[in-house]
């Protein structure tokens, strides 16, 4: 969904990111109780019977180790060759099946209506065209899937005048998507959806956050 040059331009930042990507408590989940706040989320969210789940933009693979620990089967998609290579050493380490990809989240390299999960986090306003990609995830789902967006509104939301990784051009959610905006852009692709406000779960981030911070949980 990205021309090359902003491709590379984009696959090159993180993967400079990503031996420090784990340092954000939300990131790493190394402290317990942010950790044990992403199990009780993801276990809310994801059906209780094993299924496959399709996480795109999974970085270092954090969530996906919590998706597979609770006996799911879960892939990721990355555009960035070094945040899959850890995400894989990482549920390997844990002794934990997972599949990882290198490719871009926009367009994931995997066939349609193979997952009955689309689990992605603070990834949609990287995306040069987020609604294209919304409806390519829709398909992605098996008739009855589910779609879990964590996304919010970052606290520089607005601030920037210059593309978060220069060659990529501007974004049309650059800082963030409210949740509002969001439901507006995927509701017409689902049957139902529900937002779930988190900007009040410090445990999740780490600790108290001000900005909108919420996930959008939608059944095609």
């Amino acid at each position: 969904m990205t021309d090359g040059r902003g491709s590379r331009a984009i696959g090159a930042y993180w993967d400079a990111a990503a031996s420090s990507f784990d340092d954000e408590p939300d990131h790493g989940l190394r402290a317990a109780g942010t950790r044990e706040a992403w199990v009780r989320r993801i276990r809310e969210w994801l059906p209780a019977g094993p299924v496959e789940v399709l996480d795109v933009g999974c970085g270092t693979g954090s969530l996906a180790e919590l998706v597979a620990a609770n006996g799911h089967r879960v892939t990721g998609v990355d555009l960035a060759p070094r945040m899959v290579a850890r995400a894989r050493a990482k549920l390997a380490a844990a002794g934990l099946p997972g599949r990882f990809l290198v490719g871009d989240a926009g367009a994931p390299p995997v066939r349609e209506s193979g997952f009955d999960v689309l689990l992605c986090r603070h990834l949609v306003w990287t995306l040069p065209e987020p609604e294209r990609a919304l409806d390519a995830w829709v398909r992605l789902l098996r008739p009855g899937g589910r779609l879990v967006l964590v996304e919010g509104r970052w606290r520089e939301a607005g601030g920037r005048v210059e593309p978060y990784v220069a060659g990529a051009g501007r974004l049309p959610w650059d800082g963030g998507v409210g949740a509002e905006q969001l439901a507006a852009a995927v509701r017409p692709l689902v049957a139902r959806l529900r937002i779930v406000p988190l900007s009040g779960e410090a445990e999740l981030w780490g600790g108290p956050v001000t900005d909108e911070r919420y996930a959008l949980v939608a059944d095609r």
